[in-house]
């Protein structure tokens, strides 16, 4: 092999090696689930958030509720098994619906993005997203929707 094949082949495989994590990262599903609305909020199951592989239990890091009622869904993010937040996939810039990829959340208007706490990370946005008060009763989360 030369010298050029060489260098080629392994910057190749270097860019290679460096790309796949992202990108089966991206491959995963989003996992969209219907919530019960009630009264004050909407409820969805804790269970929502398994992946459902053998062995040790594994975890979604979000889900995404939707409801007929809502006008936008909103993206749950699970950092542990007592700790989630709740942010309407509204851009606080104009007003389009987020995209969620990983611990963020992005505009596929015009590119703001935001964290998995509602935190405006990159603009035009300049304000953070929504959030909602998430409790934990037994297996369900209630998301208090009475801040909309």
């Amino acid at each position: 092999m030369n010298r050029r094949d060489f260098i080629t082949n392994s910057c190749t495989a270097c860019l290679a090696i460096t790309g796949i994590p992202a990108l089966l990262s991206s491959c995963s599903a989003t996992h969209y689930i219907n919530g019960m609305l009630g009264k004050d909020g909407i409820t969805i199951d804790k269970s929502a958030f398994l992946t459902g592989k053998s062995g040790s239990p594994a975890y979604r890091s979000f889900v995404i509720v939707r409801n007929e009622a809502l006008q936008y869904p909103i993206c749950v993010y699970r950092f542990s098994d007592d700790r989630f937040s709740a942010l309407w996939m509204r851009c606080t810039h104009q007003g389009a619906e987020l995209q969620a990829s990983g611990a963020s959340l992005q505009c596929p208007a015009h590119g703001s993005e935001f964290s998995n706490t509602g935190k405006v990370t990159s603009g035009p946005a300049d304000n953070d997203l929504r959030t909602f008060p998430v409790s934990i009763n037994n297996n369900q989360l209630f998301i208090d929707l009475r801040a909309i």
